[in-house]
């Protein structure tokens, strides 16, 4: 159920509903907007709710969450805004992540940094720990791969956006990062998302190559539901019949979930279409469809990536993909 306060009421008043919901022993969550104060009763008892709290002192009505994603529903807030140092998304300005598959050492990631930022970047991806495949793919640089990475955030001021595999490794991972990213493999790893939930760095959450729009929005409650409000999801692709493309890169997820959740969208054309020659055209088509934020994959030399270099592009092609998106952007009345 969703308590609506009305506009003014006291911090005494939603006190007060906040102790009665807990008294059902039911979760309450509060959300404060510009102009009331929202609290939301979950549990397995939010009939007694309406009853109960309807004619509470500054309750102005119950209304019911009819979504099975209740923290997640766009019937809980308007929308939420995620922001990580200068890096945003979820409002008219796109934040654009970029940088490598795999950190690689320091002189490259640097040189990635100090080049997607130029061209307008506002976050820095690389991955540290890599789930592959094959167990005899490069795995990663690890705890030094993230040294790297802090690194090249103190060089450029740049967020940094790595995933994180596994619970235990979620504190070590917070203490780099300024945004922790769950791939689509762990994107039902339930004790993952809720670690990543009990913190309060922000989580980019990819859908799973199988998943349907239900289980996605499910995964993200798992990590609301613990208090962390700051999560965007990311489209990358599902796997289909098709075989001219690595994934196929569903851009009507975009305008869907902007329709069910107030959680920001994240297209990733890089994993979505996995050839390079295809991710300028596509992240134009995410920007116009109205996706929140990009994530992609940058690196000075693709044909020498130590991993996924054939769905990777030049420094220099994401200078000329980021002057075309801002192009569709501002058709759109929105900036990159």
């Amino acid at each position: 159920m969703i308590i609506v306060m009305k506009p003014g009421a006291s911090q005494l008043a939603i006190n007060h509903v906040v102790e009665r919901i807990e008294s059902m022993n039911l979760k309450s969550h509060v959300i404060v907007g510009t102009e009331r104060t929202v609290i939301a009763a979950i549990g397995d008892e939010r009939g007694k709710v309406k009853e109960e709290l309807e004619t509470a002192d500054g309750v102005d009505r119950v209304l019911p969450i009819l979504a099975p994603y209740k923290m997640a529903s766009r019937e809980l807030r308007e929308r939420t805004i995620v922001r990580a140092r200068d890096f945003e998304c979820g409002n008219s300005k796109i934040g654009v992540i970029a940088g490598p598959c795999s950190v690689e050492g320091e002189e490259q990631i640097l040189a990635i940094a100090r080049g997607v930022k130029a061209a307008g970047a506002t976050a820095l991806r690389g991955g540290a720990w890599k789930p592959r495949t094959s167990p005899y793919s490069f795995q990663g640089l690890k705890q030094e791969g993230l040294k790297m990475l802090a690194a090249a955030r103190d060089a450029t001021g740049l967020a940094v956006v790595t995933e994180v595999m596994a619970p235990e490794h979620v504190p070590v991972v917070a203490e780099y990062a300024d945004v922790l990213q769950i791939g689509a493999r762990n994107m039902q790893n339930y004790l993952l998302l809720q670690a990543c939930g009990e913190t309060r760095k922000p989580v980019l959450l990819k859908r799973g190559p199988a998943a349907t729009m239900e289980e996605f929005l499910l995964a993200a409650e798992y990590i609301l539901d613990r208090g962390n409000q700051q999560v965007m999801l990311c489209e990358r692709g599902i796997r289909t019949f098709e075989e001219h493309t690595r994934f196929t890169l569903p851009l009507a997820t975009v305008p869907f979930l902007h329709e069910k959740t107030h959680l920001p969208i994240v297209v990733d054309p890089s994993h979505g279409t996995g050839k390079a020659a295809l991710v300028s055209t596509m992240s134009r088509a995410a920007v116009a469809a109205g996706a929140d934020g990009l994530i992609l994959e940058v690196h000075p030399s693709p044909e020498n990536a130590w991993s996924d270099g054939y769905q990777t592009i030049t420094i220099e092609a994401f200078g000329k993909l980021m002057a075309e998106c801002r192009r569709v952007a501002e058709a759109i009345d929105r900036t990159i």
